[in-house]
């Protein structure tokens, strides 16, 4: 296993590097979850795992994980670098706003992971992960 960056380090990446690694680590941390839950068709799990994985949603957690003060000062610095980061494509079904704030979560993880903060990017996806399932089923 590599060895982790200093926090200073990771933080030195362009947050499009960051948002870069951090969209894997999501993607994989959201599959497995949903493997998890069961053995069932691929197709099944790859709708379950777009509701999750699509900018509207990654948006929100990173909205939620903001708004409920849960980010230590570095954190919150690398989440706005990457919603303040100029990228050149678009999702195709999502906002300019929410979009950003995807970007914005996946360069936060991007971040922790090479901080060598794996724990703490995990906690935090779950959290968010387990937030969003509760507001949708509050919602239904």
């Amino acid at each position: 296993m590599e060895k982790s960056l200093s926090n200073q380090t990771a933080a030195m990446y362009s947050p499009l590097v960051l948002a870069y690694l951090g969209d894997a680590l999501y993607e994989l941390i959201v599959r497995e979850r949903i493997v998890r839950r069961g053995n069932c068709q691929v197709n099944k799990m790859h709708h379950g795992a777009v509701r999750y994985v699509k900018a509207a949603a990654q948006a929100r957690i990173a909205r939620y994980l903001e708004e409920q003060n849960l980010l230590e000062e570095s954190e919150k610095a690398a989440l706005r670098r990457g919603r303040n980061a100029h990228s050149k494509t678009t999702a195709r079904n999502a906002s300019v706003i929410d979009y950003r704030m995807a970007t914005a979560l996946e360069a936060l993880l991007g971040y922790l992971w090479l901080s060598g903060e794996r724990e703490r990017m995990k906690e935090l996806v779950a959290v968010g992960i387990n937030w969003l399932e509760q507001e949708e089923k509050i919602g239904e």
